[in-house]
């Protein structure tokens, strides 16, 4: 292969740039090209060779952009014209962009648009464009220094100031290096470059400010971020129309960012949860909400939130907000509602979402059949207790668990299991520090992973923190609310076996008289058994929270679940088993209301089907009647006492606390007959 260097092809070991950077160097006083086409890129090349050199300039011809040179090519090469100073000026930040936002994302790439920046800044390199005939030529020309055998030389062919010009393409380039060659070059490009626009500041600022290379501030930064993460909400702002408040209603600036932030999870994931803490008013945000989504709207809820005599229903909240097109249905008749059809609603709001947190029942199943295809708006201050699975049924409404929208958690049920499985062998009251400590890590990565992108839930100490200013304006504030205090109350040696051996006895109890059909030998549908498994399930809950309201409650419950039982093992006995499924729904419904005497007479009334006894296993027959012996001698256990050791001490704070004493107190109960037993109590 020939040695000669006059010529440059870009062949391996020949490249322009390996050869500037021979000709480079200290050697090098001033460096001027004239190309058609300049790109960071190329100068990335060249940066480190120049480093020495005193002075840069560079002459662009025509364009840098790739779809003008895409055009020019089509055009067969046809020359642009450039025809004033101005419109020079104004292709250049385009072009200059078009290259930056697709080259290559490199620390090379940064440190040479950094010293191509600093260099402008400095002095050392001028850039400037011709703007009025065709120039499409390419030429380098290199000024030695003082005292170099040469004063310069030339270089000139086909290669523009590119990565493609100096490595990439197959060039054709001659290097000229008599004193004539290099005059001529010279004084021709000074000819041109008094005649050219200078743009080195369009560059810079170009850099600085547009291009993906720009440097800001934290600050700058994170103002930046907040406004293309916010600025949907901000146009739509404009663009929406005024919702209408009630005249009593105060406008507040807490609950219109959470309508806001609301609409914006609806559009991208199909469903939210408003789930701020009790009392900052999730059903008016819900109402605020309604009103500006298009469609019907349909709002399912607990029975006691519906009463038209209750001001803070949902039908009076949405009526005092004028919210068109909306229907409301009790959580307990999801069948009736499906019968009617539900395809014409296109928003479906549910209060107490965390009521369907269980997706092996039949409601669970309705709820989601009525859900499909529709914007799902969960309103719950407690989503997550704790089980993962609790958030899990209550996202599928909307979301599809095996192939999500939500980021990085395309497959919610496989997530979930794992969360699931961490806490798998762990026993709550042996492994409890292990136990609550897993717990709160599942917690933890279902907020950061899930919840963070459904989830406009706030606390009174954020809200007066980041909304100190409205809520002044409004004349409103929080009260002050001291540290729950506990009161203890102590049972005697009597009182605490017998609450032992209560709760021996109670995990022991199947509540096999719930589920019948659990023993069936017969076929039945799968929704029915898993009906009466929950509703056992219910009436287990119902014994343990009696206990702990009140003995008085307690004792009424034990009552008449031992009445129930005598009556269905008398029936049993005569060869009849009467199953009850027509008030299922009811029943649940009525489980919310605390309704336990409602409850059983729709137990013991509805004798809509009879089998026979004979159809059923003899563990049945086993399970009843043991059942029936363990709740009597739970009522045993408590014949005895007479005293309410629970009553007495509360009974003595409020005579003798000042705090107490002093102003009118509310006593919180999930029981009816717990609340009824207060009322009659003298202290």
């Amino acid at each position: 292969m020939s040695t000669d260097l006059t010529f440059i092809t870009n062949e391996k070991g020949r490249s322009l740039a390996d050869r500037f950077s021979v000709l480079l160097g200290n050697n090098t006083r001033a460096f001027d090209c004239l190309v058609g086409y300049f790109y960071l890129s190329g100068f990335r090349r060249l940066a480190d060779p120049l480093k020495p050199t005193e002075k840069v300039r560079i002459l662009i011809g025509l364009s840098t952009d790739q779809p003008t040179f895409e055009l020019l090519g089509q055009a067969k090469e046809q020359m642009l014209e450039l025809r004033s100073h101005a419109e020079a000026k104004e292709r250049v930040p385009g072009e200059i962009l078009s290259e930056l936002e697709t080259i290559e994302d490199s620390s090379d790439v940064e440190v040479g648009v950094r010293q191509f920046v600093e260099w402008v800044k400095s002095g050392k390199l001028e850039v400037r464009v011709f703007p009025s005939a065709k120039l499409h030529a390419k030429l380098y020309i290199m000024t030695f220094v003082d005292g170099h055998i040469d004063k310069g030389r030339v270089v000139t062919g086909s290669s523009n100031f590119s990565q493609s010009g100096l490595v990439d393409n197959l060039e054709f380039n001659v290097e000229l290096k008599n004193r004539a060659d290099y005059d001529f070059a010279l004084a021709k490009f000074n000819e041109l470059w008094k005649q050219s626009v200078e743009v080195s500041e369009t560059y810079v600022q170009t850099v600085e400010l547009r291009s993906p290379f720009a440097q800001f501030t934290p600050h700058e930064l994170f103002l930046k971020f907040l406004y293309e993460y916010f600025k949907a909400e901000l146009s739509r702002s404009e663009e929406t129309d005024p919702v209408y408040l009630p005249a009593r209603f105060k406008k507040l600036k807490y609950q219109d960012d959470a309508v806001t932030a609301a609409r914006r999870t609806l559009d991208e994931y199909g469903g939210v949860f408003l789930s701020d803490v009790v009392g900052l008013g999730k059903t008016y945000m819900a109402a605020l909400l309604a009103q500006q989504l298009p469609g019907r709207t349909l709002v399912i809820a607990p029975p006691a939130l519906l009463d038209d005599n209750n001001p803070g229903s949902w039908p009076n909240v949405f009526r005092d907000f004028r919210v068109p097109q909306a229907r409301f249905q009790s959580a307990g008749k999801l069948d009736e509602l499906l019968r009617q059809g539900v395809e014409n609603y296109d928003n479906v709001f549910i209060d107490e979402s965390h009521r369907f947190r269980t997706e092996t029942n039949q409601t669970y199943e309705r709820l989601a059949q009525i859900c499909r295809g529709k914007r799902v708006i969960l309103v719950s201050a407690t989503p997550l207790n704790n089980h993962p699975h609790d958030i899990l049924s209550q996202v599928k409404l909307f979301q599809n668990g095996k192939a999500s929208t939500i980021p990085n958690v395309r497959d919610l049920e496989a997530f979930f299991s794992r969360l699931v499985k961490k806490l798998k062998g762990l026993d709550r009251q042996r492994d409890r520090e292990e136990y609550f400590a897993t717990v709160r890590e599942n917690a933890r990565e279902i907020r950061e992973k899930v919840l963070k992108y459904l989830m406009i839930r706030r606390t009174r100490t954020e809200i007066a923190r980041y909304y100190t200013a409205d809520l002044a304006a409004q004349e409103l504030r929080f009260p002050d609310v001291a540290t729950p205090e506990p009161l203890f109350y102590q049972l005697n040696t009597h009182e605490n076996q017998a609450f032992n051996d209560t709760i021996g006895r109670l995990a022991q109890i199947t509540y096999a008289r719930y589920r019948p059909l659990t023993y069936y030998k017969g076929e039945r549908a799968e929704g029915e058994v898993v009906a009466q498994e929950n509703l056992a399930r219910f009436m287990k809950i119902l014994l343990v929270k009696r206990l702990e309201s009140s003995l008085h409650a307690f004792r009424l419950t034990l009552d008449r679940f031992i009445h129930t039982y005598e009556q269905f093992i008398a029936a049993f006995k005569n060869g009849s088993v009467f199953i009850s499924k027509k008030h299922i729904g009811k029943i649940f419904e009525l489980l919310e209301q605390d309704d336990v005497t409602r409850i059983q007479e729709l137990i013991d009334a509805d004798l809509a089907e009879e089998l026979p006894a004979a159809d059923f296993t003899s563990g049945f027959s086993r399970d009843i009647n043991n059942d029936l012996s363990l709740l009597r001698e739970i009522r045993d256990l408590w014949s005895g006492v007479k005293r309410d050791p629970k009553w007495t001490e509360l009974a003595t704070a409020l005579r003798e606390r000042d705090v107490l004493r002093s102003q009118r107190v509310i006593l919180f109960t999930e029981s009816k007959e717990t609340a009824l037993y207060l009322a009659e109590r003298r202290f």
